[in-house]
């Protein structure tokens, strides 16, 4: 219970095949496999981007003085 046989799945994948043709499928598959694509290279440039930022910033200390203090 819960599990398809092999015949069950072939039967899906004929009706799916006569709904949509192989043609669409086939869009579908290849607009499937650019936008992955499309995220992957997205992400490798966000993280490209914060190693860049992180190996680039330094920390700098110091004093901070306020123009409107008085020294008493």
């Amino acid at each position: 219970m819960g599990s398809f046989s092999i015949w069950h799945w072939l039967i899906v994948l004929l009706v799916v095949v006569m709904i949509f043709g192989t043609k669409k499928l086939r869009n579908i598959g290849s607009d499937l496999g650019g936008a992955v694509k499309g995220f992957k290279e997205g992400m490798k440039t966000e993280d490209e981007a914060a190693k860049q930022i992180k190996e680039g910033s330094q920390t700098i200390e110091g004093e901070v003085k306020d123009k409107n203090s008085h020294n008493v």
